[in-house]
């Protein structure tokens, strides 16, 4: 009797449409549900060594991140020094923050307020990903001032080749004044995360085989930026029209690498190289820790810089704190030799890191009046 064979019928997938920083780019994404990734896809790592005095022992960490970052692009971290007071504070004072009455908070808002670079955007106002609609959810960002970092002792030494990319002012705070246990919570946490963000970036150093300090100029006067992401309570399922189903739309950072805290109520999701989303769950007392775009870019693609997204069906609401970190918008960077293996091209050229972001917002905005 003949053997009978059987078709496997392959998942079907779709193309998902990208900004990037040399156009517009496509993704296979396979059309099957969502699942919890695995430890090895989101490893969780003890950075307790980053601090050691020991180079050993930071050396260890780093090849651990190497590891990380050369797969899907995501980890935790835990043991990080970021106080667990420090994190309960900002916490509680972005929920109360968010559940003011909207005419309350319109009053911080960036659009209303000649184009204030720091402040809040209601929901629905952005387009992380124009293709997938409107973003449903709230945000607060605050971009790095010079008066708040703990490493400048005198912002008038501050020079002028830096200054003039730091758009300083007071706003998020006289605009927040009414409560002002909002600036007393965040400032000690955007310190601790200023810190965090340094250690790491010498320990991304180790990782890509040049000196620990290597980047050290680069991130005197960083360009990075804290944002306050508030989703608020839906219905415990997604809408029917795809459209209105994006809590934060599919995308990749900017920036070299990017500190998120997540509240325990979920919504992170990672395409992994399959093109399969994935969970990545809360783990309490760490951070996630995800590579950017410019960090791909003078890696030589060595580094991954994952596509993610957020979608909050869980019917509680749900807050995210990323803390965006980069070289100063002044500095610039090309790919580093120690990412270019024998045979292999420099796949890019040196661009400041200035220009660099200006191209990401400039095609992100041009797609989104094209939609």
């Amino acid at each position: 009797m003949a053997a009978t064979s059987q078709t496997v019928e392959q998942p079907s997938t779709i193309q998902l449409r990208l900004a990037s920083g040399e156009g517009p780019v496509t993704r296979t994404v396979l059309q099957t549900p969502p699942r919890d990734a695995l430890p090895s896809e989101t490893p969780v790592i003890d950075i307790t060594r980053i601090f050691s005095s020991c180079l050993e022992d930071r050396q260890a960490v780093a090849r651990e991140v190497h590891n990380a970052a050369t797969s899907n692009g995501f980890f935790y971290i835990s043991n990080h020094g970021v106080p667990e007071d420090v994190v309960k504070e900002v916490y509680h004072a972005t929920l109360s923050y968010f559940r003011q009455d909207l005419d309350i908070k319109m009053a911080s808002d960036t659009a209303l307020s000649h184009g204030k670079k720091s402040g809040y955007r209601p929901s629905a106002s952005q387009r992380v990903n124009p293709d997938e609609g409107a973003d449903h959810r709230e945000s607060f960002s605050w971009t790095y001032d010079p008066k708040y970092d703990p490493d400048i002792c005198n912002i008038n030494t501050v020079p002028e080749y830096a200054r003039k990319h730091m758009r300083n002012d007071e706003f998020p705070w006289e605009s927040t004044s009414h409560m002002p246990h909002f600036k007393e919570a965040l400032v000690p946490y955007i310190q601790a995360c200023l810190k965090l963000a340094k250690a790491l970036t010498r320990t991304f150093a180790l990782s890509l085989n040049v000196a620990e300090d290597y980047f050290d100029s680069k991130i005197k006067y960083p360009d990075s930026m804290m944002l306050l992401n508030y989703y608020p309570q839906k219905p415990p399922h997604a809408p029917t029209d795809p459209l209105k189903q994006v809590s934060l739309g599919s995308h990749t950072d900017f920036r070299l690498f990017t500190i998120l805290w997540q509240d325990s109520t979920g919504g992170l999701q990672i395409l992994n190289r399959e093109g399969q989303w994935i969970n990545a769950r809360p783990v309490p007392n760490t951070f996630v820790v995800n590579i950017a775009d410019f960090m791909q870019r003078i890696t030589n693609d060595k580094y991954v810089s994952t596509v993610h997204r957020a979608h909050n069906w869980s019917g509680e609401e749900r807050v995210s704190i990323p803390f965006f970190w980069g070289f100063g918008a002044q500095e610039r960077c090309g790919v580093l030799d120690s990412c270019v293996g024998e045979g292999e091209e420099m796949r890019y050229e040196e661009i400041g890191t200035g220009e660099w972001t200006e191209r990401r917002l400039r095609e992100l905005l041009s797609w989104g009046r094209e939609v």
